[in-house]
């Protein structure tokens, strides 16, 4: 399942989220929703990372990254499929991983 970890600059990781639902969403220059670009971290637009459908009666089942502003490192299997992508944000550092 696809599992979203936030790299600290001391090299720690703390889980932020997990979910089946990845997308990397682009915005119009207002701020506002543009559109659903890819399933993976794209540069130039946010990721959001959590559940298809509400899990908790909680204010939030997802975690939305500012935008991504490069990849550092991507990683697929045998077959193609990604096994996990390390990209930068404005603000962070994160990896996207299926483990």
């Amino acid at each position: 399942m696809p599992t979203l970890i936030k790299i600290h600059q001391d090299g720690r990781e703390e889980f932020k989220e997990q979910g089946q639902r990845v997308e990397a969403i682009a915005w119009n220059e207002d701020k506002t929703f543009k559109e659903i670009v890819d399933s993976k971290p794209v540069v130039g637009c946010s990721l959001l990372v959590g559940s298809v459908t509400a899990r908790s009666y909680s204010s939030q089942d997802y975690w939305l990254t500012t935008v991504v502003t490069e990849i550092l490192e991507e990683k697929r299997n045998a077959e193609g499929h990604l096994e996990f992508v390390k990209f930068k944000t404005k603000n962070s550092d994160y990896i996207l991983t299926n483990r």
